[in-house]
């Protein structure tokens, strides 16, 4: 890869104690960064792109997605039981694979063109999350770095069963799956351990116990031995305990965090992955917009309690990262900018705080901020470009000027649905 050099840029390096680094010029060699200099210092003006004045970040970190979902509001009802056996079924077979990967990879790279340079996947269908991480790798296809967790583990009855994870009926059997999950080679093992408002038994309980302590103690066991990471989808105080108690790495969503609780988190490093997004048009939409009240009931629950614990959290110095929990309704591949702004708002962290945490600071929980998260030497040059500063207004990361990945720049034109688009917009936070 021929040299580039990115000149006349202002940069918000990602890193926590950020300062502005004004008319600056970024030298990219084989896709890293190789320097950072004065731009009255460039020479070669024939391998220069001049951003005149233009804000550079990170490329954005989205550390919990669901690449199959589409995030539209027939998403409502999750597809399980015999349905999903048969998709499950119908996945074996090249052709119905093959068309399965090609819409993931159509939202994967919407998620690229909108910024998201990297995301990490929290339950998918069959291997397909990993098949679009070693293509992308390999170069036969731009796209994000993926972090893949592929299929979950679930229960009988529990969140994503039968369609995103597999449902366990006994300790043996989830610490089996963990080797299932293991031999489509992952980069982290998911667990639901409760329910959520998507598929909520009752009203006022959308965060119920569905997996037994056990059976989450095995697939910890099982799944650290082999080197893996476990994400818990988590959505109450009970199930925030039994997680961490039972030695799970990251807690996906969260509740109120009680005393007890945030020991926990510090006794076992844990760290909280805040999932304002799909809550928030739950709680603030109109009723008419839910298929019934449970909906508004349960998202309202849902959305207090995963912002509560962020703010704990962070006044506890738990460390938090951010997701969107794409997939879910109204929560679109190109909309992870809004959880930023949602974050900002509602927990109340101040904008340059959060461009660290969607940038290095999600890198750190991933274990991958040695190569990218922010603009420094030796990193992945992995960058947006911006019209405006991002510290005054998180909005702008709506629409970038310009993607860059591996240092070079991503060519596409999104496609978004106006109609959500405008639901969204009109909701008064």
């Amino acid at each position: 890869m021929a040299t580039v050099i990115y000149k006349n840029a202002n940069i918000l390096d990602g890193t926590k104690n950020m300062v502005l680094q004004k008319n600056k010029a970024i030298i990219v060699e084989n896709g890293k960064i190789f320097d950072i200099i004065d731009s009255d210092e460039v020479v070669d003006e024939s391998i220069t792109v001049d951003l005149n004045g233009q804000f550079v970040m990170p490329g954005l970190i989205n550390l919990h997605c669901h690449l199959p979902g589409s995030g539209k509001p027939m998403n409502m009802s999750i597809t399980a039981g015999d349905t999903a056996k048969k998709i499950e079924k119908a996945l074996e077979y090249g052709l119905v694979n093959n068309i399965a990967k090609k819409l993931c990879y159509g939202f994967a790279k919407a998620e690229l063109l909108s910024g998201v340079t990297t995301l990490r996947t929290v339950g998918g269908l069959s291997t397909i999350d990993a098949q679009l991480r070693d293509d992308i790798n390999s170069g036969k296809m731009q796209g994000p770095n993926i972090l893949a967790s592929n299929k979950a583990i679930s229960v009988p009855g529990g969140h994503m069963a039968g369609l995103l994870a597999f449902p366990a009926t006994s300790v043996e059997e989830a610490e089996k799956y963990v080797d299932v999950i293991a031999e489509g080679k992952p980069d982290l093992i998911k667990v639901m351990i409760t329910g959520g408002v998507l598929d909520a038994d009752e009203s006022g309980a959308p965060g119920a116990m569905k997996m037994p302590p056990e059976y989450v103690e095995a697939v910890c066991r099982r799944a650290h031995k082999l080197g893996f990471q476990v994400a818990a989808h988590v959505e109450s105080p009970e199930g925030v305990k039994v997680a961490l108690e039972c030695g799970v790495d990251t807690i996906e969503h969260g509740a109120e965090l009680s005393d007890e609780l945030i020991n926990l988190f510090k006794e076992k490093n844990a760290k909280l992955i805040c999932t304002i997004s799909p809550a928030i048009p739950m709680k603030l939409l109109p009723a008419e917009k839910m298929p019934d009240e449970n909906y508004k009931i349960n998202g309202t629950i849902v959305c207090d309690g995963i912002i509560s614990a962020a703010k704990t959290a962070l006044e506890n110095g738990i460390q938090v990262g951010l997701g969107n929990d794409v997939g879910c309704p109204y929560v679109r591949h190109y909309n992870f900018w809004r959880e930023l702004v949602y974050f900002n708002h509602f927990v109340g962290a101040s904008t340059m705080d959060t461009l660290h945490i969607a940038t290095l600071g999600n890198a750190q929980i991933a274990g991958i901020d040695k190569e990218t998260g922010s603009i420094e030497i030796g990193k992945n040059a992995d960058m947006i470009v911006l019209k405006e500063d991002p510290t005054k207004d998180l909005n702008v990361l709506r629409n970038p000027v310009a993607v860059i990945k591996d240092g070079k720049s991503v060519k596409g034109k999104l496609k978004k649905d106006q109609s959500i688009e405008d639901l969204l917009d009109g909701m008064k936070l």
